[in-house]
Parts: C-alpha cells; sequence; structure tokens
C-alpha cells in the first residue's frame, strides 16, 4: 500500500516568490495580482500532480515573534516590500479558504515554526505518512528526515527541486539536522543572524563536516586544536555561534489544534469554485483545474515529476 501524502504549504514564501517572478498583472478592478495568479498557479499544480490526501497552508502574521523578543535586530536589514505584495496576502488566503485547505497561522511564531511542528507532530503520530513542505526558500531544510521533504522553487515559480536527505548532504556536506550549526558560523544575512564574522559558508561547511556540531567545534578549540585566524574568530565569537545557531532553530513543538483527519483534502465543486477564480480573471488557471481528480498518478511518475520542470506557467 502506497504512502499517503500530506503536503504543508509555506504561503508566504511562495506568495514573495511569484511577485518578485511575474509581471504586474492586474484584474478588471486595478487590482495588483501577480503574486495571488503565481501563489493559486503553484497550488493548482501541487494538487494536480501530488495528489495529496491531506494539506495545509501556514502564513506568517504582522506581529513580532519570540526571535524579535530576544534579538531587536532580527531582519531589521531586510527591505521591507511593496504595499502591493502584502495587499496580495489576504486574496492569496481566500483561494486557500476556498478550496477548503485549512490556514494555521499564530502570533509569535513564523511559518516555519508552525511547518515544522505539522510536520514533526504528523510523522509522529502517522507512520504510514509522506510529508512534503512546498517552499520559496530553504529554511526548512533543517526539517528533512526519512519521511518529511522539501518541494522548494528554484527558478521563480517554474522549476521545482525536491530535497531528501541524500540531496541535502550533495549540496552542503551535512545532515539535515547539521545545518543550524551550519547557520550558527557561517550566519544568514537574509535574517540579520550574524554568525561569527569572517567564517564563510566553505569553511563552516568544513568545520561542521569534521566535528559534527558546535559543541563538539568548541571543545576541539577549547583543547587548542586550532590556532591562528580561525582560533581566533571561533573564540571570540562562541556565544554568538550558539546564539545564531539557536535564532536559525525552527521550532517542533508549537501546540496547535491539529488533527491529521481534520485536514483531509477534497476538491471543492465547480461552482463552489468558480466565483473566487472569476473575480480575479484567472480563466487560464480555471481550465488547469481540469484533471484534479483524474487517477492518481504512480509512485514511480510522481518521483519522475518532482524532479523535472513542467510547462504551463
Amino acid at each position: 500500500m502506497e504512502k499517503q501524502l500530506f503536503v504543508i504549504i509555506d504561503g508566504n514564501a511562495l506568495i514573495h516568490r511569484a511577485f518578485h517572478a511575474l509581471p504586474g498583472l492586474t484584474n478588471s478592478n486595478g487590482q495588483m495580482t501577480n503574486a495571488v495568479y503565481g501563489f493559486v498557479s503553484v497550488l493548482i499544480r501541487i494538487l494536480r500532480e501530488l495528489k495529496p490526501q491531506y494539506i495545509a497552508c501556514c502564513f506568517d502574521l504582522a506581529a513580532p515573534t519570540f526571535r524579535h523578543e530576544v534579538y531587536q535586530a532580527y531582519k531589521a536589514t531586510r527591505k521591507k516590500g511593496p504595499q502591493e505584495l502584502y495587499d496580495q496576502l489576504e486574496p492569496a488566503k481566500d483561494f486557500v479558504r476556498a478550496f477548503n485547505i485549512k490556514i494555521f497561522e499564530q502570533a509569535g511564531f513564523e511559518a516555519d515554526d508552525l511547518i515544522g511542528s505539522l510536520a514533526s507532530q504528523a510523522s509522529i503520530e502517522n507512520s504510514d505518512l509522506e510529508i512534503i513542505i512546498v517552499t520559496g526558500d530553504l529554511d526548512t531544510l533543517q526539517l528533512v528526515t526519512d519521511k518529511i521533504k522539501v518541494w522548494a522553487l528554484k527558478t521563480g515559480i517554474k522549476e521545482m527541486f525536491l530535497y531528501d536527505l541524500e540531496k541535502i548532504k550533495e549540496r552542503f556536506g551535512l545532515d539535515s539536522i547539521q545545518l543550524p550549526d551550519y547557520k550558527g558560523l557561517k550566519g544568514d544575512p537574509s535574517d540579520n543572524i550574524i554568525g561569527v564574522p569572517g567564517i564563510g559558508e566553505k569553511t563552516a561547511s568544513q568545520l561542521i563536516q569534521k566535528y559534527g556540531s558546535l559543541e563538539r567545534l568548541y571543545e576541539a578549540v577549547t583543547n587548542s586544536e586550532f590556532s591562528g585566524r580561525v582560533y581566533d574568530l571561533l573564540s571570540q565569537n562562541k556565544d554568538q555561534a550558539f546564539f545564531s545557531r539557536d535564532l536559525s532553530l525552527i521550532k517542533k513543538d508549537i501546540s496547535l489544534d491539529f488533527k491529521i483527519e481534520n485536514i483531509k483534502f477534497e476538491l471543492p465543486s465547480s461552482e463552489n469554485l468558480k466565483d473566487i477564480f472569476e473575480k480575479y480573471g484567472f480563466r487560464s488557471l480555471w481550465l488547469r483545474l481540469e484533471g484534479i481528480n483524474a487517477e492518481p498518478i504512480q509512485k514511480e511518475q510522481k518521483k519522475q515529476i518532482i524532479n523535472t520542470s513542467l510547462p504551463g506557467f
């Protein structure tokens, strides 16, 4: 019996990627809709090609998170997006609701934390469940296990790539659980996580590959296994390295109103969906809904689909 599939969508990441990937589309009311269009395109692709039995969508809220409380400079260097982007968040959520997909968002936490908690809880409680996280960035790669994979947009919204444990090892030379340690050294400029100044991606990867974790790395520092510039950088920034790692850790234990049976996906009737597609003038996307209820794709076909770029975007 083939495992059932639970797809978790990173709503904000997909909307941001779509906004910057597509030209400025507007509907008949002059409302900008390029991010919504791209988001719904990816959603339809998920439903048509992966045919998940269960699905959920996570969003950030505007309120500060627990990371901002412990580090006021968190994401402080990130340039605020244009209002035309933020105006499309609610319309995108309207489409999610129209498809009867449950939305998870919670003050004090980022979408990644909700994704991590959903994926962790679902994988523990349902041994026959396969989980795929669909996102526009790679922060969630630390969540990958033998049961959890990440399907990430690679270029714009056209190409997507499936990361499993093997692919993460190929790209970073590390296991998924080592990625926070790696980020503790190299930092993350997009989130204004400093890491250890002077330690870049290559050195960070080599150090974690050799020692396995920050704890073991700093045992080696204490035991004088280092000298020169690298020793100085590491010894002077020990607290910052561990703090940076902690900031980058995705939570997996948030209390959520979640039971897998409550997010089972069934495509709503055409009558219930058609109005919202007409409201935004998405006629071409409406045509792509055809085939969602076709026969399930076989396992080998699905494996080929999720590692290639499909036309139609």
